[in-house]
């Protein structure tokens, strides 16, 4: 990695985040805790891996093409990450998103040239207009739509597996015993996790998510 690097589009700034030691914040722990800037990608959080991974590598596979529509389900964080990369390559974009989701969120995709499709992110899953099922329903009526489908598309713990991990793997030194991440869509936890496993087996992992998650019973009985 060049320290130094001059940028010619915004997305290459992508990864290549800091690590950082924590101090006064866990003055009682033992080990020494490091943590990793996701906030300091473009758009802001660890989604923008993501989003450029999964559309360059549809656009190189001929999946997605210029003038096509990204339509994807989000709270917030992979919006932002696709209508960058929306922006970048001519692409038109619309966003599903939670009424819920910040009012700065919302201006800023708004701002990017996006079209918001907001919905009530308390309705159930099965319900015709929620959140997980109008992404499925706009991309089914729309021509030229492409769906990343973050919830369920393997590239998603991919670009992790291909940059996160191996960015934590050099910064650390391999000097690593516990990987702590957040669930998620699960993409960041897998794909990370997976690579650095296969560097250290010894490795542990731990998985964060809020009470009340849907994946609480698949790790207690």
């Amino acid at each position: 990695m060049n320290d130094l690097r001059v940028f010619d589009r915004i997305s290459e700034a992508v990864g290549w985040t800091p690590m950082v030691r924590l101090g006064p914040t866990v003055d009682d722990f033992e080990s020494e805790v490091f943590a990793k800037i996701e906030f300091l990608n473009p758009m802001g959080s660890v989604k923008d891996r993501i989003a450029r991974y999964m559309i360059e590598k549809a656009l190189e596979e001929g999946r997605l093409h210029p003038g096509d529509m990204v339509v994807e389900n989000s709270s917030g964080n992979t919006a932002m990450g696709l209508a960058m990369m929306s922006v970048l390559h001519d692409l038109r974009c619309t966003m599903v998103v939670r009424r819920q989701t910040s009012k700065e969120k919302l201006d800023c995709l708004r701002a990017m040239g996006i079209n918001l499709v907001l919905v009530d992110g308390n309705l159930p899953p099965e319900d015709p207009e929620s959140y997980n099922r109008k992404a499925r329903e706009i991309v089914a009526s729309t021509p030229d739509a492409f769906f990343p489908d973050q919830h369920n598309n393997r590239e998603n713990s991919e670009a992790h597996y291909h940059t996160t991990g191996p960015e934590i793997w050099r910064q650390m030194d391999g000097r690593i015993d516990y990987l702590v991440a957040g669930i998620g869509t699960g993409g960041t936890i897998c794909g990370v996790s997976r690579y650095l496993k296969e560097q250290d087996s010894s490795i542990q992992v731990i998985a964060v998510d809020p009470e009340g998650s849907v994946f609480y019973d698949y790790f207690h009985s």
